[in-house]
């Protein structure tokens, strides 16, 4: 036997008042799915979108969202699948398309590749911004532009491990050795921060980085590069080739591959020129 509490009786005046206070809490609480990028829809500001790459998450922007939050941007940072480059992309167009207003998107890494697919036909993008990334033209894949140019030590330091992709299909897990993250990857970091960065780093598909591209967004949309010239996965002389025939509004930065981490004054800084054009 179960025991009830007392039930209190019902006027219609206390329903009304119920669902007055109902109607008043919703209003208040409740927003619409894209409520975090108010500030495009209302034209004050574009939306910023920041892609991280292979062996790295979302963390890697940390510094940078600080940065660009604190200037009044919304900012989304996107979980990378790291899976294959079509995927990636379509997955990032998906984010992309339920987003209102401008967006300024940046990729850093293998994540410029999938900025490169992804924003081709997203008419919200109005800038892209590359940040020691790949700029691939079609039919480039990333390894294709890494082997580009001599001065990449990235291979020596890789191992891998067997993985079945989504479709079924059995591929390799590409990571960077701990013992040799800091110096390959984020030298001008502090060293626990890149320990920390080394644990947490995520693999990517040697499909992803095999893969070609298609035609890439930057023909058509306003693009800047950020050049890091101490980058040991990507060397100096193939960011600034990359740069150069996509017409990239360039700077160059005195930096490891975690550029992001290591000077997100730096990074904001591109990002913020390239979202005063995007109004």
């Amino acid at each position: 036997m179960r025991n009830s509490l007392p039930r209190r009786a019902r006027t219609p005046l206390t329903l009304m008042a119920t669902a007055t206070v109902a109607a008043a809490l919703l209003a208040t609480t409740v927003a619409p799915a894209n409520a975090g990028n108010a500030t495009s829809s209302q034209g004050r500001k574009p939306t910023v979108v920041l892609v991280h790459g292979a062996f790295a998450d979302s963390t890697s922007w940390n510094g940078v969202v600080k940065k660009l939050k604190r200037d009044g941007y919304p900012v989304v940072a996107a979980a990378n699948p790291l899976r294959g480059l079509s995927s990636d992309a379509a997955y990032l167009k998906e984010l992309l398309a339920g987003i209102d207003g401008p967006v300024v998107l940046a990729g850093h890494s293998y994540g410029g590749a999938v900025i490169t697919n992804a924003a081709r036909g997203a008419d919200n993008v109005k800038a892209l911004v590359y940040i020691a990334a790949f700029m691939p033209d079609q039919g480039e894949s990333a390894l294709d532009l890494a082997q580009k140019f001599p001065g990449s030590s990235l291979g020596e330091a890789l191992y891998s491990v067997p993985v079945t992709l989504p479709d079924g299909s059995q591929g390799q897990d590409f990571y960077i050795e701990h013992a040799k993250f800091h110096h390959q990857f984020a030298d001008d970091v502090e060293e626990n921060t890149a320990e920390l960065m080394a644990v947490t780093q995520r693999p990517v598909t040697g499909a992803a980085l095999g893969e070609p591209s298609s035609a890439p967004a930057w023909k058509t949309i306003p693009s800047w590069a950020l050049v890091a010239t101490g980058d040991r996965n990507i060397p100096r002389k193939t960011q600034n080739y990359m740069a150069e025939r996509a017409n990239a509004r360039t700077v160059e930065v005195r930096a490891s591959h975690a550029v992001s981490v290591s000077h997100p004054d730096e990074v904001s800084r591109i990002i913020r020129e390239a979202a005063r054009s995007a109004r």
